[in-house]
């Protein structure tokens, strides 16, 4: 037998013991040849770019950024480029794509990109769609329902939003809307028009009166929320990315300015959020990376009213000083001692209430000296923004679910002590309650308690009951009606519904089944500062 073919038997027979010890290379040499040939950016620009947009920034489908996925597991963005997204235009790629080619992908779209995406005025202008000019729309709703006794509630399940007879519970419409809507709605003063934030930075102005969007423009990249002044003339968003505000014209949604978030210094920021603040005629804004308080006043008119709860007052001396200054629209800053993430206003809207969430308490800012007049005790990431006040014993106070401590606080609101702690099955999200009820509800949100949820008397300061309205569940996020009788709950699944209560037997009325309904806004409530809604 020839050498050759002596050497060719004798592999053979090495050939059991030699394959073990060379798979493993084998295999890491065939996942370097498809990575070398199908390389992400690549994978991205045959099969993603065409709905996400060349540069990740979004097009038909949503931005596919790290920021814009945040809270998306890893395991969920491969199990949606795998299979698709059921009832959207997002397909599978498991019969296209190998299985390292979707987690390359995957761990792709979850990185920076090596330039940080920018979004600029020229942006916004080009992204700007208006489908109803004002007045082209006829002044009477197209149903028969009260139209300050709406709800608006936001579906996450298929990212849609449906609209709700608040007497009858009757689903009036049903609509698409943006991907991952955030920060909550918000209404223009007469409740005809409701305004939607994207996550992706889209503000959507929709008519309730004929069910239709007039209008939409990007904001940026990456948006934490929206607000509309207490005069229904302008509309501010927050952004994350790129860190700024945007101001707008709220008829038509036109661009009038952008305010880079940063400090005297110039260094830069994202904003944390940004709210109305009606007695005030202003915006209040929290900056997240610098240690300051914006407040940005809009223009009024000598003769111009704000609504403050359900009266109409007069506006202050000092604001109507303020705008004689010709202040209007530029930054006044307030130096506050610690980053804010999260804030509350007391019902004058004087004084914010404000936490960082890496800190150990809160702090109370006077809005008008920019002072700090207190620290509260507050740990475990007190969610302020859903805090709410009620009046009980001669006394205001203000009741905070905690993100990361089964406890609801609550607080004299004249000395900001701390009244009493009440003991949850879990850390909560929302707390809820009108000025016609005798009770708060705060959710068990985060845990294995999540299908339940207390029922606090506002007068004993107790729990007094704990509902559980579908075993293993989420239960989350209570809206009352507007005469504070009935209330909505979430079933916050993909199977999920609203739930109707009597708000003062706590008996269910009926269920209306939704796709994972989140936040359920009220007209009536938004637009008039109900006390028990947040802002």
């Amino acid at each position: 037998m020839s050498t050759a073919r002596l050497l060719g038997a004798a592999l053979i027979g090495l050939m059991p013991v030699l394959m073990p010890a060379l798979m493993p290379a084998l295999a890491g040499a065939q996942e370097e040849a498809i990575t070398a040939n199908s390389a992400p950016p690549q994978l991205y620009q045959d099969h993603c770019a065409s709905c996400h947009g060349a540069d990740r920034l979004g097009a038909m489908g949503p931005a596919l950024l790290p920021q814009n996925l945040g809270r998306i597991k890893p395991e969920e963005v491969r199990r949606v480029i795998a299979d698709g997204r059921p009832a959207t235009q997002m397909p599978g790629f498991a019969g296209t794509l190998t299985g390292p080619e979707v987690d390359a992908l995957s761990d792709w779209v979850l990185s920076d990109p090596p330039v940080t995406p920018d979004w600029t005025l020229d942006d916004i202008r080009a992204s700007q769609v208006v489908s109803h000019p004002p007045g082209s729309l006829g002044d009477t709703p197209e149903f028969v329902a009260d139209p300050q006794n709406l709800f608006v509630v936001v579906e996450t399940g298929d990212h849609h939003a449906s609209v709700l007879d608040g007497d009858t519970f009757e689903r009036l419409a049903r609509f698409p809307t943006r991907f991952a809507l955030h920060g909550g709605p918000k209404y223009s003063p007469d409740g005809r028009y409701v305004y939607f934030g994207s996550r992706d930075g889209w503000i959507t102005k929709f008519d309730l009166y004929h069910f239709a969007v007039v209008a939409e423009v990007r904001a940026g990249i990456n948006m934490r929320n929206i607000a509309v002044s207490a005069d229904g003339r302008y509309v501010m968003a927050a952004n994350t990315l790129p860190g700024n505000l945007v101001l707008f014209d709220a008829h038509r949604l036109d661009p009038m300015r952008v305010y880079p978030a940063a400090d005297a210094e110039g260094n830069g920021s994202r904003v944390s959020a940004v709210y109305a603040a009606p007695p005030r005629s202003s915006f209040i804004a929290a900056l997240k990376d610098v240690k300051e308080l914006w407040e940005i006043p809009w223009p009024v008119t000598p003769e111009a009213v704000v609504a403050t709860g359900h009266m109409d007052e007069p506006l202050d001396p000092a604001r109507k000083a303020l705008e004689a200054r010709g202040e209007s629209f530029e930054v006044r800053r307030l130096p506050v001692p610690d980053y804010l993430d999260d804030f509350f206003f007391d019902p004058e809207y004087r004084r914010v209430i404000g936490a960082s969430r890496g800190g150990d308490g809160a702090m109370v800012i006077d809005l008008d000296s920019g002072d700090k007049l207190a620290d509260l005790p507050l740990s475990g990431m007190p969610h302020l923004g859903s805090g709410i006040t009620w009046e009980t014993g001669g006394r205001r106070v203000m009741a905070i679910p905690h993100l990361a401590k089964p406890e609801v606080s609550i607080i004299d609101m004249d000395d900001y002590s701390l009244i009493k702690t009440l003991h949850t099955d879990g850390p909560g999200f929302f707390m809820r309650s009108h000025e016609n009820s005798r009770y708060a509800w705060a959710d068990v949100f985060f845990g294995p308690n999540r299908d339940r949820v207390h029922v606090i008397d506002k007068d004993s300061l107790e729990i007094v009951r704990t509902l559980i309205p579908e075993p293993g569940k989420t239960s989350a996020h209570v809206e009352f009606d507007r005469d504070g009788e009935t209330l909505l709950l979430s079933l916050w699944e993909r199977d999920g519904a609203v739930i109707a209560y009597d708000a003062d037997s706590l008996e269910e009325i009926t269920r209306v089944p939704m796709d994972k309904p989140s936040g359920k806004y009220n007209v009536w409530n938004k637009t008039h500062y109900e006390e028990g809604t947040s802002h």
